[in-house]
């Protein structure tokens, strides 16, 4: 009976999802309720079912194209770190620097390259860079990295800025950065070795080069008279970074929650900075399009990982903005997929395995409609037939198919986690732009240790 019982209910929720399935013919940006509710939002959170997918990169440059050019998003914040995006904001904005979109992605330099130097990537960095050339510089729409890891890199764009603009603020802030100095060449050795009692942390030292950066305002005035306050902002950005990659730094071998709440939480931080610093030229609050991954931007509420603690940037905008901010997820249930078997290996490209029996992707799969978008605000019907928990899965910049189940997999409601649900059913693996490439020394890869 109580088999029976089960059965049902799966056929009235494939039934339900089958009903309710906006099928798509062609782009997903081309579904006008979908753009309708993203480009309402001042947040337009848009996120992926994995890092190595070719199909959830090019629909999020579609869908960001259409946020642009029709409902004036103004910024497009990735997950990435900070000094290298800035290299692809001043080439998308025509500053002088790097020749070509490839040039200016080379910035990304840690494992995985694959993440940010893709053919996907590099079309809407070009496509990006044409569309600004007929604004004028103050309306061109800038390139944003919302991540943690490039602690030295930071602290060197913060020293280099300094120097410029303020010798003697400079020399206060590498007697502070100076505590670094021992462990140069390794960043997760600093975190062990303050964590542990080792070694003293440099909590205080960063702090007080923060608070020194942001107590300096009336150099703002200055700097907005001769057209340089992104400049300022710039550098502010970096070491608001530094103190939360050193925090991040020292957490991490403390356990997976507190690394991971902290590396959201900065990422929502440096989305309300440029936020406001966007929004100080504007009379309406600016617009964002952010690309992370689904385990970013759906809200932890409505998984497993919210019940054992985490919270993400989907909750916290949620929590902060309401409807301001717009939650899409994507899934898929098959293809190929670029990842690596461990971290800091090379590149491989992977089959994906069709999705478990109980997931969500089988669920979708078992539709037969090969792409379709779910809108799940204020879904009503739907929104009963997807109430209770199914497994999701999430794949990282790993993948490890013979663990699949406990490496990938969680339990969530979809219709509590994102606003709308894009699922393509096949998926194939990104193009690199290049063979793999070692992290740079003192940095960790990006997403590690998480994989997302």
């Amino acid at each position: 009976m109580v088999l029976t019982e089960v059965r049902s209910r799966q056929r009235e929720t494939l039934a339900a999802v089958a009903r309710h399935a906006r099928s798509l013919a062609g782009a997903v940006a081309d579904d006008s309720e979908l753009m309708r509710l993203l480009g309402g939002a001042e947040f337009a959170l848009l996120g992926e079912a994995s890092h190595g997918s070719d199909e959830f990169y090019r629909e999020r440059a579609t869908i960001t194209k259409r946020l642009i050019v029709e409902h004036g998003t103004v910024a497009v914040a990735v997950e990435a770190d900070w000094p290298d995006a800035l290299r692809v904001d001043r080439y998308v904005r025509g500053l002088p620097g790097d020749a070509s979109g490839n040039e200016a992605l080379s910035g990304f330099r840690r494992f995985p390259t694959w993440m940010w130097r893709n053919t996907a990537v590099l079309e809407f960095v070009e496509w990006l860079r044409g569309h600004n050339a007929a604004l004028p510089p103050t309306e061109r729409v800038g390139f944003y990295g919302i991540d943690l890891y490039s602690l030295f890199a930071s602290m060197d764009a913060v020293l280099a800025y300094l120097d410029r603009e303020d010798p003697a603020a400079a020399r206060r802030a590498r007697r502070r950065y100076a505590c670094f100095e021992s462990y140069r060449e390794d960043a997760q050795a600093y975190g062990y070795a303050t964590r542990f009692g080792m070694s003293p942390d440099c909590e205080d030292a960063v702090v007080a080069q923060l608070r020194d950066m942001l107590s300096h305002r009336a150099a703002q005035a200055a700097l907005e008279a001769r057209g340089d306050a992104a400049a300022r902002f710039h550098a502010e950005q970096n070491a608001r970074l530094v103190r939360s990659a050193e925090r991040y730094y020292r957490t991490m071998f403390g356990g997976r929650v507190a690394s991971w709440n902290l590396r959201d939480s900065h990422m929502v931080e440096t989305l309300e900075a440029l936020r406001h610093h966007l929004g100080t030229a504007r009379s309406a609050a600016p617009r964002i399009a952010v690309w992370a991954h689904n385990s970013h931007l759906g809200d932890a509420r409505a998984t497993e990982l919210g019940e054992h603690g985490e919270w993400n940037v989907g909750q916290l905008l949620r929590e902060g903005h309401g409807n301001a901010a717009a939650l899409l997820g994507f899934a898929t249930d098959h293809g190929s997929v670029a990842a690596a078997s461990d971290w800091d290996g090379p590149l491989e490209i992977k089959r994906v395995q069709p999705g478990l029996a109980g997931s969500w992707e089988a669920l979708f799969h078992d539709t037969g409609i090969a792409r379709f978008a779910l809108l799940l605000r204020g879904s009503g019907e739907l929104a009963q037939a997807l109430a209770t928990p199914r497994l999701q899965r999430a794949i990282g910049v790993i993948y490890r198919p013979e663990t699949e189940r406990q490496s990938h997999y969680f339990m969530a409601r979809p219709v509590q986690q994102f606003d709308a649900l894009v699922h393509l059913d096949r998926t194939r693996a990104v193009e690199p732009l290049d063979g793999r490439e070692p992290h740079p020394p003192g940095e960790p890869p990006e997403t590690w240790p998480s994989g997302v």
